[in-house]
């Protein structure tokens, strides 16, 4: 089980250098595209005051972080740990 959900578009270009740095962190992750699910948009909106901005991510203790570096996630992920 991943500790957070990315929401991303295809042409989102943080949201694929995000990708990478992440797979190079071996830090795995649930994605989810917001275009193909309505639902994530909404999640992404009511995080970013009504902006669809991503990637955003959600933490599995329901925290979230809009554009963040590999450095804050990782410092979230040892917070979670």
């Amino acid at each position: 089980m991943s500790s957070f959900t990315m929401y991303t578009t295809p042409w989102c270009g943080y949201c694929q250098r995000l990708k990478g740095q992440l797979g190079r962190e071996d830090i795995t992750f649930d994605e989810v595209d917001i275009e193909q699910v309505p639902e994530a948009a909404q999640i992404v909106e009511k995080v970013n005051g009504g902006n669809q901005t991503v990637p955003t991510l959600v933490y599995s203790d329901g925290t979230a972080m809009t554009n963040p570096s590999i450095a804050q996630i990782k410092a979230k992920l040892a917070e979670l740990a």
